[in-house]
C-alpha cells in the first residue's frame, strides 16, 4: 500500500543506469553489493518480486521429485499458486507451526532419507520471518538457530523467506547478517515496510547467485535499465530501515488501544508492524467486517481463521492512528459493549 516518497521519487529520477542483462548498470550492481553485505553472503541478485525470489530459490536448491518442508500457513505454501511442484518438481510438506514457527524435532521427524524407490527424500527446509499469516510474529534467535542446526545435520539446504526480514532484525536489536547468513539463500522484499514500489533480492554464495541469475533471466525477471528501480531500494537502505520501529510502536498503540474498547485483538502476537482482529468472535464474517471499516474510511484486510490484519506503514502517522482507534470500534460495533 505504500507510495514512493518524494526523497524515494528524485533518487530514481536521477538514477545512473546501464543494460541490468550484461551487469552494466551501476545502480543495480551497488544495490545487490548492499544487500549483500546486510545479509552476510557472498553475493546478492535483484529481482521483480519476492515470490520470484523464493521460487528461485527453491529451484537452486532443491533436486526435482524431492520434498520441501516449509510451515503449513507459510507464504511459499499458500500464496505462490504451487510454484514449487510447478516449476521446480518439489513435492511441498506442510507443518503445524507455532506462531509460523517449526520445532526441530518437527523437522527431524518429518524429513525424510530414505534412498529407496518409493519414498522422496527431503532436500529443502524453508523458513518464514517475519511469518505473514501469524500476525508478522518472529523467530527467536534460539529457536531459530536450532531449527536450522537440526536441517544441516539432517544434510538439508534451507532457505529463508525474510520478505520482512529487516522487520524481524529491528524488533530483536541485531543486524539482519545476525539472521540471514545460517541460510544457503535468503529473500527479501523492498515492497512492503521498506517502501520501495517494486523489486526484491535473493542472496547466497558466489556459486549458488550465478545460477540464481540463470534462473532469473528464465524466469522472465532479467531486466534493462533497472537502476530506475534499484535505486528506490538503496534509498530504502538508507532511509526507511530504522523507522520500522515507528511502524512497530504504532501497531502496538493500535493494539493496546483496540483492546480497550472492546475489539477482540490478538496483543501478545502483537510484536512488528501486524495487528490481528479477530471479527469471528463479533460473529462477523471478513467480508462484512471489511465492508463496515471501508464504510468508516479504514482498510485493513482478510487473513487465516476470521481474521483481519492492520499494517503499519511509513504512509501511516500518529494522526491514522488516532483515527483508526475510534473508527474501527464503531465500525465494529464494539464500542456499545466496551
Amino acid at each position: 500500500m505504500t507510495r514512493p516518497s518524494p526523497g524515494m521519487r528524485e533518487a530514481m529520477v536521477n538514477a545512473e543506469v546501464g543494460d541490468e542483462q550484461w551487469r552494466e548498470d551501476p545502480t543495480v550492481t551497488e544495490l545487490e553489493r548492499r544487500a549483500a553485505e546486510l545479509l552476510g553472503h557472498a553475493e546478492a541478485v535483484f529481482l521483480p518480486t519476492a515470490t520470484m525470489s523464493n521460487e528461485i530459490a527453491l529451484q537452486i536448491l532443491g533436486v526435482r521429485g524431492t520434498e520441501l518442508i516449509v510451515e503449513e500457513s507459510a507464504h511459499l505454501m499458500i500464496a505462490e499458486l504451487g510454484g514449487a511442484a510447478f516449476h521446480s518438481g518439489l513435492q511441498t510438506r506442510g507443518l503445524p507451526g507455532q506462531r509460523g514457527r517449526l520445532a526441530p524435532e518437527q523437522v527431524r521427524r518429518a524429513t525424510r532419507v530414505s534412498e529407496g524407490f518409493h519414498i522422496p527424500r527431503t532436500s529443502v527446509l524453508a523458513l518464514e520471518n517475519t511469518h505473514n499469516m501469524s500476525g508478522g510474529s518472529l523467530w527467536p534467535l534460539d529457536e531459530l538457530d536450532a531449527v536450522v542446526a537440526t536441517a544441516r545435520e539432517l544434510q538439508l539446504r534451507v532457505h529463508l523467506d525474510g520478505a520482512r526480514l529487516m522487520n524481524a532484525a529491528l524488533a530483536l536489536g541485531v543486524p539482519a547478517a545476525r539472521i540471514a547468513s545460517q541460510f544457503d539463500t535468503v529473500t527479501i522484499c523492498l515492497s512492503k515496510g521498506l517502501g520501495c514500489p517494486l523489486g526484491a533480492l535473493i542472496a547466497g554464495s558466489e556459486e549458488l547467485m550465478l545460477r540464481a541469475r540463470v534462473e532469473k533471466h528464465r524466469f522472465g525477471g532479467a531486466m534493462r535499465q533497472a537502476g530506475i528501480v534499484a535505486a528506490a531500494g538503496i534509498y530504502a537502505l538508507d532511509h526507511n530501515v530504522e523507522r520500522l520501529a515507528d511502524d512497530h510502536a504504532r501497531a502496538r498503540r493500535l493494539g493496546e488501544g483496540w483492546q480497550a474498547r472492546g475489539v477482540p485483538v490478538d496483543l501478545e502476537g502483537v510484536v512488528t508492524n501486524f495487528v490481528q482482529v479477530d471479527v469471528a468472535a463479533l460473529g462477523l464474517t471478513t467480508e462484512e467486517a471489511v465492508a463496515r471499516l471501508r464504510d468508516e474510511g479504514v482498510a485493513l484486510s482478510p487473513t487465516a481463521g476470521g481474521r483481519l490484519r492492520a499494517v503499519t506503514h511509513l504512509d501511516i502517522d500518529d494522526d491514522d492512528v488516532e483515527r483508526a482507534l475510534d473508527a474501527v470500534p464503531r465500525a465494529l460495533g464494539v464500542l456499545a459493549h466496551a
